[in-house]
């Protein structure tokens, strides 16, 4: 099976120029690019869908090229909203894509003497071209109603307009593939399918400017099968970046994936053969229960990302919070990720520490106190693993993991935090 069945196979292809000549040219390695803008301090893991698939094609012995905007990121690409973007300002953008640059080259291999992978910023060539220059040189080549034609444009002009700052998009954009084919011979974009008319006006531009001709290859924009956008939770979306999403929310994130997506996850997100997935898949049909899959995603996902120590810590602490461990054995950092993503209250440390019953009830795991002391009877209390066996216990500060942090459970699975502050 060749690269591209191989994406076929995984869900990876939405569209493509030509499918026959594209396969034809990957006989021999070839250079190719995805772009990513800053408009945010961090990928999520919706970007991870078309970085992945740059790293297959290099794990296939292509030469790629992530392209960071620091100069389209300034600009905004009209998307599906019926508003402008913000602006940001040059020093936040430029903030941005040094912490892009950096995650992205976290996925591509640097060091290999046969297809080293670079990071480029395409600020470096669309800064020193004045206006004039860019309007002579590049902007004769658009016809404005093949942009107008663009369905985000169109979306947007029928809702009330757009600025030409965000009708620019596609010229920039293009402008990009044809500096990449110049400096790089690079003769392949890739990107969601959403791009698609941008990356097409990029090959013309090569054909028009340079007498060249190149590839487009799309990947499908990702929803759950419930029809949900992927990537996001109730708190929002999850990012690459451990500041703004933990190793262990992420790992939850993974983990806590819809039974009918895990294989497409599993296709789409893992480095996984076709015979190992489909051994996952039939595990997962046999026995559902045992989330063999949905471990197995986690597991890579968050090696991957935040590397084979930080999903060691988070496995650790998951199996600790549900009483398969010991909670005081965990370094502060992974405790409080993992304990962030329980019901919590906070008390003050000159407070006097209420008794287990009222904390319970206080988290909201339980609709009174009343049923809080049934648990306590029933034999399903604990604090930090250890049973509760009084109703009228109360932790001393002292019990505290780290001095802050109690871990409270009622039965198996119900879990909740209290945080000395």
């Amino acid at each position: 099976m060749n690269l591209i069945e191989d994406l076929r196979w995984r869900g990876l292809v939405a569209q493509s120029t030509d499918e026959k000549a594209l396969t034809d040219a990957l006989k021999k390695p070839l250079t190719l690019y995805i772009g990513f803008d800053p408009t945010a301090a961090s990928l999520h893991v919706g970007n991870l869908v078309v970085l992945l698939v740059l790293r297959r094609f290099q794990l296939a012995g292509h030469n790629p090229i992530a392209l960071v905007g620091g100069a389209t990121g300034l600009v905004g690409d009209p998307s599906g909203r019926n508003d402008e973007r913000t602006l940001n300002s040059n020093e936040v953008v430029e903030g941005w894509v040094s912490g892009i640059r950096k995650q992205v080259s976290a996925f591509l291999d640097f060091d290999t003497t046969v297809n080293p992978a670079i990071v480029v910023n395409n600020l470096d060539w669309t800064a020193p071209l004045s206006a004039i220059e860019f309007l002579r040189d590049i902007g004769k080549h658009f016809s404005v109603n093949q942009m107008l034609s663009k369905e985000s444009v169109s979306a947007r002009l029928e809702a009330g307009g757009i600025s030409y700052t965000e009708f620019s998009y596609q010229v920039l954009q293009s402008f990009d593939y044809l500096e990449l084919y110049r400096r790089h011979n690079c003769t392949l974009q890739l990107g969601g399918s959403d791009q698609w008319g941008n990356i097409v006006a990029g090959i013309d531009l090569i054909r028009r400017v340079e007498s060249g001709s190149a590839h487009a290859l799309t990947v499908p924009l990702l929803a759950k099968s419930d029809g949900t956008k992927f990537g996001k939770t109730a708190g929002g979306s999850i990012w690459l970046d451990p500041t703004m999403t933990s190793p262990y929310a992420f790992f939850q994130f993974w983990l806590n994936t819809e039974d009918k997506d895990i294989i497409n996850f599993l296709k789409v997100f893992s480095f996984l053969s076709h015979e190992e997935i489909s051994q996952l898949a039939q595990s997962h049909e046999e026995n559902p229960g045992q989330r063999e899959a949905h471990r197995a995603l986690a597991r890579e996902l968050t090696t991957l990302v935040h590397g084979a120590d930080s999903t060691t810590r988070v496995e650790v602490a998951a199996r600790a919070l549900f009483g398969q461990g010991d909670l005081s054995e965990l370094d502060e950092s992974t405790l409080a990720s993992a304990l962030a993503e329980l019901p919590r209250i906070q008390i003050s440390k000159s407070e006097e520490i209420p008794s287990w019953v009222d904390l319970l009830a206080a988290t909201g795991v339980v609709e009174s106190k009343s049923a809080a002391r049934r648990v306590v009877k029933d034999g399903g209390a604990y604090l930090n693993n250890v049973k509760v066996t009084s109703e009228d216990y109360a932790p001393a500060k002292t019990e505290f993991l780290c001095g802050k942090y109690a871990v409270l459970r009622k039965g198996k699975r119900d879990l909740a935090a209290v945080e000395l502050i």
